[in-house]
């Protein structure tokens, strides 16, 4: 049964807003005025949660955010576990729900669920906020009749790539800090702090060293083109996205990327962590191995694994056992292959995927942390290096100028 926002006025004249659920907007005002309300406007629910129009904003956010998404799957999976309907775990999420664009996608799910829908298809029609891989978890929940333990490793799934994200961001946050504060200082002393001073030399008619040359020439660069500078920047910026856009150019850039010595290494490790994960998660809910490893290599960022992932498709498609094809793409680690074959030599692919990619997720943890812990010093020392060179150039005039009076 389709769902309806509505706003409407109740006896006292006060303004009324909420959803219901009725077989045409017809039906909804009907309802309305049986609770003595007048209704002012219904619109049918989209997952904008904005009405009929609201679903086609160029610019709407996502209703739910990756933790947001995570905490939901978790309390939709405890519903579900716990022997309750799907209809009524949506139901009882909706009216917990405090926000309002949630409120009206759950209403949405499950009026869909309501009319016959499965909960998959409910799902693929708002990809926005869901993945088809999320989709393909649920369908394959929903055609074992384990929906509710599915949904339980789909929110540990969800979790654990959240810490990871987070402790990677986590890791990069203090670096950051310190660049941009750097560049602050830099930039007020080289624009006002250093002309101020070395304008009192300029006078003396005396040849300035070279480094206080080198520095007003630097100020006076950014005083004066400061913003041209700025432009020309900006648009770089949006030629190397425009650029970055095209596959092929893109496909060169990333497999540039992974040859890097250090964040080569922590791109390959969190790819394939992903890609270990997601394939285990989708191998454990049912899913066949050829369209799990299509799901997998879809969630991967970096073009030029995602390639080599299609690449070991093609090769499981043609008899390979799933552990010659990923050994067979040095881009991923070697630790992916042999967990692979252990798997298969085993009978427990998803168990042993899911090992890999926590010991994946672990190294790349540890060498972004080690990364981070050598950042911080240097880029405190280099900040200190170029602090101590716009003090030279200011004070070596002061002390030839000392000289000379001597």
């Amino acid at each position: 049964m389709p769902a309806f926002s509505f706003e409407a006025l109740d006896a006292q004249g006060r303004s009324r807003k909420g959803m219901l659920e009725a077989d045409s907007a017809r039906a909804a005002r009907g309802l309305l005025r049986a609770q003595a309300l007048v209704p002012l406007a219904v619109e049918p629910v989209t997952s904008s949660g904005g009405g009929a129009a609201g679903g086609s904003r160029l610019f709407a956010r996502k209703v739910f955010g990756a933790a947001g998404l995570s905490i939901w799957t978790r309390q939709l999976a405890g519903l579900v576990s716990a022997g309750l309907p799907l209809e009524r775990a949506l139901a009882a999420l909706a009216d917990e729900s405090e926000d309002e664009r949630q409120h009206a996608l759950l209403a949405t799910l499950r009026a869909e669920v309501n009319a016959g829908s499965t909960f998959a298809r409910a799902l693929s029609q708002h990809p926005r906020d869901f993945t088809p891989v999320y989709g393909a978890v649920i369908a394959a929940g929903e055609q074992t009749g384990n929906l509710g333990l599915v949904l339980e490793r789909l929110a540990d799934d969800l979790e654990e790539r959240q810490a990871l994200k987070g402790k990677l961001v986590g890791a990069s946050l203090y670096p950051a800090i310190v660049t941009v504060v750097a560049i602050v200082i830099v930039l007020f002393l080289v624009s006002y702090v250093v002309p101020q001073v070395a304008s009192v030399f300029v006078g003396t008619k005396r040849a300035l060293p070279f480094l206080t040359v080198a520095m007003l020439a630097i100020s006076d660069a950014v005083r004066h083109y400061g913003w041209a500078i700025l432009g020309v920047l900006v648009v770089v910026a949006f030629a190397v996205r425009a650029a970055y856009a095209r596959p092929a150019l893109r496909m060169q850039i990333d497999a540039a990327w992974l040859r890097l010595p250090i964040v080569g290494r922590l791109a390959r490790g969190y790819n394939s962590a992903r890609f270990a994960s997601t394939l285990a998660l989708l191998a454990s809910a049912g899913v066949p191995i050829l369209r799990a490893l299509q799901a997998a290599a879809e969630t991967l960022h970096n073009r030029a694994m995602r390639e080599d992932a299609m690449d070991a498709l093609v090769l499981v498609r043609e008899g390979a056992p799933l552990a010659s094809a990923l050994a067979q793409k040095k881009r991923f680690p070697g630790l992916l292959g042999m967990f692979a074959r252990l798997g298969e030599q085993t009978g427990q692919l998803p168990l042993m995927l899911q090992r890999a990619a926590a010991q994946l997720s672990t190294e790349v943890q540890r060498r972004a942390m080690a990364l981070a812990t050598i950042l911080e010093p240097l880029l405190i020392v280099v900040m200190g290096l170029v602090v101590m060179m716009i003090v030279l150039a200011v004070l070596l005039p002061i002390i030839q100028l000392n000289q000379f009076v001597k």
